[in-house]
């Protein structure tokens, strides 16, 4: 399938949807690129945490925080409906590098408002604009107890920014001086790159491929937006970079179906259409 067929059938798949897809795609093989809005502001959910990791990663780097050094859970942060420390008893310690682990594969805010506070929202949002994510921004650590109304009220993106950082990260990891772009060394931007492959939550882009794919990726979940960013392998190499932010997702389908199980569906088969596509 030409990458020009390959787009028609992902942009058909989204068009049977009663709700909105955004989606930038990058075959990693030939370089082609294609998007679905890619570049409209979208809520990011906890996508946003990809570059909160990777400016702490920097913030290793630079020699303000070590991975193995201690971080204490502290009760303020525990007031949050994500991940699983919400549920400890509150002062415990676990290292830096576990805070970035449990912040991305089981997507724990008690360790996202613990890490962001620590790197501080500032450094983040400049660490954004400097890589050229130019539609990120960060507006909290610990995302507020009440709900925050409309898009621009919370964190947001673009998939085209998540699509650029997950290139960037990618190329990190294997090269000195692109892995200066990211203000780390190959060996932190390998390991922010493996903890995304340690990803707990697989209902979405790697829902639908063969058993055992390799997806380093990032998830993220609001009231009605279901979205998903990554990087999918074949045969033990990066393949392609598929993000995915859908928006207006009703709570129940036409047919009854929870809305959040169509948008995991939707990106499920977007990232199978692609693998099969590309694989070749």
């Amino acid at each position: 399938m030409s990458i020009e067929a390959l787009v028609n059938e992902l942009h058909r798949q989204c068009d049977t949807q009663p709700f909105k897809t955004n989606w930038y795609l990058k075959d990693l093989r030939s370089g082609e690129e294609a998007d679905r809005g890619g570049d409209e502001m979208v809520a990011s959910a906890s996508t946003r945490k990809t570059s909160i990791m990777m400016a702490a990663l920097k913030a290793v780097h630079d020699g303000r925080f070590r991975l193995e050094q201690p971080v204490t859970m502290e009760a303020r942060y525990q007031k949050n409906t994500s991940g699983c420390f919400q549920h400890f008893l509150p002062g415990f310690s676990i290292s830096f590098r576990d805070a970035l682990v449990m912040m991305i594969i089981v997507s724990d805010n008690t360790c996202t408002g613990t890490v962001a506070d620590l790197v501080g929202l500032e450094e983040i949002n400049q660490y954004c604009r400097d890589l050229g994510l130019t539609s990120t921004v960060h507006r909290y650590g610990l995302p507020p107890q009440t709900l925050v109304q409309g898009v621009r009220a919370g964190t947001v993106t673009t998939a085209c920014d998540q699509g650029l950082l997950l290139d960037l990260i990618l190329a990190g990891a294997r090269d000195t001086t692109a892995a200066a772009k990211l203000g780390c060394s190959p060996e932190l931007a390998q390991l922010g790159l493996d903890i995304l492959t340690w990803q707990n939550f697989k209902t979405r882009l790697p829902s639908r491929l063969p058993a055992g794919t390799v997806v380093a990726h990032k998830t993220g979940t609001g009231p009605h937006n279901f979205n998903d960013a990554g990087i999918v392998y074949h045969d033990g190499r990066p393949l392609f970079i598929l993000t995915c932010y859908t928006s207006d997702v009703p709570l129940e389908m036409p047919d009854g179906a929870p809305g959040h199980a169509a948008a995991a569906a939707l990106i499920g088969g977007l990232a199978r259409t692609a693998y099969d596509a590309l694989k070749g």
